[in-house]
C-alpha cells in the first residue's frame, strides 16, 4: 500500500466525482484484497486485482444508489463558478505533454518520473542511477524550460 497507493488512489478518482469518496472507495477495495488473500494466486500482480475489485465496488455502489427527488418551491442557487471546459483541459493537456516531449531526454525522463508517474526524487535517482542533487537541478531546470515554453502560455 506505501508503494502503490497514491497510483490506486488516482484510479480511486478517476471513477468518483468527490475525493473522500475515492477514498473510501480505495479502503473498500484493499479490505476486499485482504479477506480473498489466500484464493489470490498471483500475488505479484495485486495492482490488477486492486483496480478491478475497485471497479466491482465502484459499479456495485452506482447500482445499489437510490436516488431521492423533492419538489422544492425555489430551484437551487447555479454554481457561481463555471465548470472547466473538458475540451480545454485537453487542448492544455496536450500542449503540455508536447512541451515535454521537446525537453532534453534525460530532463523529459525525470519529469515524466516524477510527475506523471508520481516517484520522489529518491526513487526517480535511483531509477536512473544518478544522485538525488542531479534529479533535483534537472527537473528545475525542465519546470523553467515548461514555464517558458511559447505553445503553453497560449494554451494556458
Amino acid at each position: 500500500m506505501r508503494d502503490r497507493g497514491p497510483v490506486l488512489l488516482r484510479t480511486a478518482r478517476s471513477l468518483t466525482a468527490n475525493p473522500s469518496d475515492a477514498e473510501d472507495l480505495l479502503q473498500t477495495a484493499l479490505t476486499k484484497t485482504y479477506l480473498a488473500w489466500e484464493r489470490i494466486e498471483d500475488h505479484r500482480a495485486l495492482d490488477g486485482y486492486v483496480r478491478r475489485a475497485l471497479v466491482n465496488t465502484r459499479t456495485s455502489q452506482w447500482r445499489k444508489r437510490k436516488v431521492d427527488e423533492f419538489a422544492c418551491e425555489e430551484l437551487p442557487e447555479p454554481d457561481p463558478t463555471p465548470a472547466p471546459d473538458p475540451a480545454e483541459q485537453q487542448v492544455l493537456r496536450d500542449a503540455m505533454w508536447r512541451a515535454v516531449v521537446r525537453l532534453p531526454d534525460r530532463q523529459r525522463a525525470m519529469v515524466v518520473l516524477r510527475y506523471y508517474e508520481d516517484l520522489s526524487e529518491a526513487q526517480t535517482a535511483e531509477v536512473l542511477g544518478v544522485s538525488i542533487g542531479t534529479v533535483k537541478s534537472a527537473v528545475s531546470r525542465a519546470l523553467g524550460k515548461l514555464r517558458e515554453d511559447p505553445e503553453l502560455s497560449r494554451a494556458a
